[in-house]
């Protein structure tokens, strides 16, 4: 997979966190009209990002489980290709056999 991947799993958990932690900071001071629509603006983006970093999270979960059906499918398939290996390889030695043994 992806480098990036590991990464992102790690830091999705604590965006969240982060995000809640930030909205009252911006909170605390309510000097003009225009402070209060920023504040709005920043509650807004938070909201937004964590909404983003739950489908992230939600995503990165599925992509794993589909990860993990794949190499799955890959085990069965070597496994199925080496009984055709050994299959074909008995195969050849008993026809070996019964042209070599007239």
């Amino acid at each position: 997979m992806a480098a990036w991947l590991p990464i992102l799993k790690t830091v999705l958990p604590y965006l969240t966190t982060i995000v809640t932690a930030a909205v009252p900071a911006f909170n605390a001071r309510k000097d003009n009209e225009q402070i209060a629509e920023l504040q709005q603006a920043v509650r807004h983006n938070a909201e937004s990002i964590k909404v983003l970093a739950e489908q992230m999270q939600r995503t990165i979960q599925a992509i794993e489980a589909g990860v993990m059906s794949s190499e799955r499918a890959v085990r069965r398939a070597r496994l199925v290709s080496v009984l055709s290996l050994v299959v074909a390889a008995v195969s050849l030695g008993v026809a070996l056999v019964i042209v070599w043994g007239r």
